[in-house]
């Protein structure tokens, strides 16, 4: 299977995400607006009730997003990673992902246990080579290291969804042994999947400039309907204080600045859940690729045990275990 019949035949994860994203967004914009409407009417006092409303509605998107929308995100690395390894995917896509991530990790927990830890051991090596640039960079040091560390956090994103794909492709292993497996994988080849980077880079920058910009002019137009609404805004939050920004109490600024927020949102929401796992698919191609070819050993282990410490911590406890 190529990428492309990959990407479309695991294209229902995507869409499935991508609805939950959206209740999420709206439950969490309704209850800022609600918020900021109930409490000027009552009491002039919006700019509280828009707060109290943001700290409800982002409760209620993160319950979604935390205990929902992770088993479609995992469902389509897992068949990923199977039409990747195996050039086939059965028929009921969706329900074979959820069940293959209920299978490996049975609880939601469990889940964030291990993603957790990929997290942290990918950016300990990148905080490394972050600091290396630091060093090196003379006075220009904390730019380079900054620039550095921008790459980084990027390249972590797609190599923790990578490595996530090893341990579901690694499904008779351990997760937690699985997952030293995977973080080594990107240490010996990791010139190898740097090959991807400009794929990487390019299409972000492409939708992000397409996509974002599009939802700036839509939210643009509809923000213009509701003049009230940020005049009313701009104004409570000139009585904050004096030292407040022109562009906060300014009607005008303010509703560019929202906009340019809102469409900034969109493209997250839109990029994540459609433009990303297409990315994804070359990337963790490649990855797989690599392991199996070269599986990865105890003594890449050790050698990997001296660059992060978590991988060191979860490399003991898997040796105590044994």
């Amino acid at each position: 299977m190529d990428n492309k019949t990959v990407y479309k035949e695991t294209i229902g994860f995507s869409i499935r995400s991508l609805l939950w994203d959206l209740l999420a967004t709206i439950i969490f914009v309704g209850c800022m607006v609600a918020g900021f409407f109930i409490l000027e009417k009552t009491s002039n006092l919006g700019l509280l009730g828009l707060g109290v409303g943001a700290i409800v509605g982002g409760i209620f998107a993160y319950l979604i997003l935390h205990f929902i929308g992770y088993a479609y995100k995992a469902g389509q690395i897992a068949m990923m990673t199977k039409a990747v390894s195996e050039g086939k995917l059965p028929e009921d896509t969706i329900g074979e992902g959820k069940k293959i991530v209920k299978e490996r990790f049975g609880t939601v927990a469990a889940y964030f246990a291990i993603t957790g830890v990929i997290k942290g051991i990918f950016r300990q090596i990148g905080n490394g080579i972050t600091a290396i640039g630091n060093a090196v960079g003379g006075d220009a040091g904390g730019t380079i290291g900054g620039t550095i560390s921008a790459v980084i956090e990027t390249i972590v994103a797609y190599l923790c969804d990578c490595c996530l794909g090893w341990v579901f492709y690694r499904k008779d292993e351990k997760a937690s042994k699985a997952t030293l497996e995977g973080a080594v994988i990107f240490f010996k080849h990791g010139k190898t999947l740097a090959k991807n980077l400009g794929r990487v880079f390019g299409i972000s920058i492409i939708s992000f400039i397409l996509i974002g910009g599009i939802f700036f002019g839509i939210s643009w137009l509809i923000m213009q309907a509701f003049p009230n609404l940020f005049s009313s805004l701009s104004a409570a939050i000139a009585e904050i204080s004096e030292n407040v920004p022109a562009w906060a109490s300014d009607t005008t600024t303010l509703t560019l600045v929202c906009a340019g927020l809102t469409g900034i949102v969109m493209w997250s929401i839109i990029h994540s859940t459609f433009v990303r796992p297409f990315i994804l698919v070359g990337v963790l191609r490649n990855f797989i690729k690599s392991g199996i070819e070269d599986k990865p050993s105890e003594k890449s282990f050790d050698e990997l045990d001296e660059k992060s410490k978590k991988f060191k911590e979860l490399h003991a406890k898997i040796e105590a275990e044994i």
